[in-house]
């Protein structure tokens, strides 16, 4: 195979360096995102393996999405150029030279089988292995914490609450304490993270600017349905998402939505192909001045209820004035209500699945530290 960038067409020709990276991509969020974006920053083409439910069911407990619903969610981050369906759990040399990749990319987590082995130790020796830094403040462990527990601490304006603090505790902690992996850290927003995930493009003439707005929370295949068939409204499409402030959306939607707060809902919609721009903390009537100073040709709502203003006014009652408002089905039924609903179904599954894995890390821990002890 050809590597460092050699090529068949002699001294000077630069082949693309391909990546791997592979995963279960379960309930996808900014920091998967964020992974996918530094590995793609490594080369020059971006592949994606995604495991199979059983693949998932038999390491790590049952996954929340299923497979097409998963192979869909990474298809549509923007930094993918080809996802492959069903790559085994471990990653060998095999599965990196079927598919030309020169080598494979890993946050500094670690990722055990059922039988506590390191799943990148073949591609480690090989020396065909590259590493990039974990997304600090966000795990899956910690957002299902907060869909179990009904408070709004995780708002992005609220004080902490101990009730939450102590619930995330017993969430991501194994009898034995904490591993830094699984453990819940908080999310801290910077402008440096936003130009990253942000596309920096503007709109150019011939553009349809299309908006459309709403919580966009726990950013899911729903979200990406609606938003691949907005896309599809224009030849020339450019999107932009309006996202609403955290008191906005627990006043429509209650309870202790949203489940991510402000800041982690505009990483994840940014880290959509199909958008273009996000308003931060958008106004809920979608007023004269806000399509004016964006020259909005169009704006999108998808088939789900829209709850009156606080006024008791509709929010979209400008844009329909205008004759630019469209209802857009996107065939998908999913929400994130419905997201919820499935994982408090599996809660002690989740659960029972995160103490396991806090417990099979914390081991890996302690050998780490014995071999170092050893050393000295």
């Amino acid at each position: 195979m050809l590597r460092n960038g050699a090529a068949a067409g002699g001294a000077g020709a630069h082949r693309p360096v391909r990546v791997w990276c592979d995963g279960c991509y379960d309930m996808v969020h900014y920091g998967h995102s964020n992974q996918l974006r530094q590995a793609r920053a490594m080369g020059d083409y971006l592949i994606v393996g995604v495991h199979t439910d059983e693949e998932i069911a038999k390491h790590k407990g049952p996954p929340v999405f299923t497979q097409e619903e998963r192979y869909k969610m990474v298809q549509a981050i923007k930094w993918v150029d080809e996802i492959a369906p069903g790559a085994p759990y471990v990653t060998t040399l095999e599965t990196l030279d079927k598919y030309n990749c020169d080598f494979c990319v890993h946050g500094d987590d670690i990722t055990l089988t059922i039988d506590g082995k390191d799943t990148y130790e073949e591609v480690k020796t090989a020396g065909r292995y590259r590493e990039c830094k974990r997304t600090q403040g966000v795990s899956t462990t910690d957002l299902v914490g907060r869909m179990l527990l009904m408070t709004k601490a995780h708002h992005s304006n609220i004080d902490e609450d101990l009730d939450y603090r102590k619930h995330t505790d017993n969430f991501g902690k194994g009898p034995k304490g904490h591993s830094p992996w699984t453990g819940v850290s908080q999310f801290l927003q910077t402008s440096q993270k936003i130009i990253q995930f942000a596309s920096g493009k503007e709109p150019q003439p011939g553009d349809t600017i299309i908006y459309v707005a709403g919580a966009f929370d726990l950013f899911h295949i729903g979200h990406v349905d609606f938003l691949e068939k907005v896309h599809q409204l224009a030849e020339k499409p450019y999107i932009i998402a309006g996202l609403h402030f955290d008191q906005e959306v627990n006043r429509y939607k209650g309870k202790n939505y949203p489940i991510m707060n402000i800041h982690e809902r505009t990483l994840s919609v940014l880290a959509c192909r199909y958008v273009s721009e996000v308003v931060i903390g958008a106004p809920y009537a979608v007023t004269a001045d806000l399509l004016d100073h964006f020259r909005v040709t169009l704006v999108c709502h998808g088939m789900t209820e829209v709850v009156p203003d606080k006024d008791g006014s509709d929010p979209y009652e400008e844009p329909k004035r205008r004759g630019i408002f469209q209802l857009v089905d996107s065939g998908s039924n999913l929400t994130t209500d419905l997201i919820v609903q499935r994982i408090i179904k599996n809660r002690l599954e989740f659960e029972a699945r995160n103490q396991k894995k806090e417990a099979k890390e914390l081991a890996v821990l302690e050998a780490m530290k014995r071999l170092e002890e050893e050393k000295h």
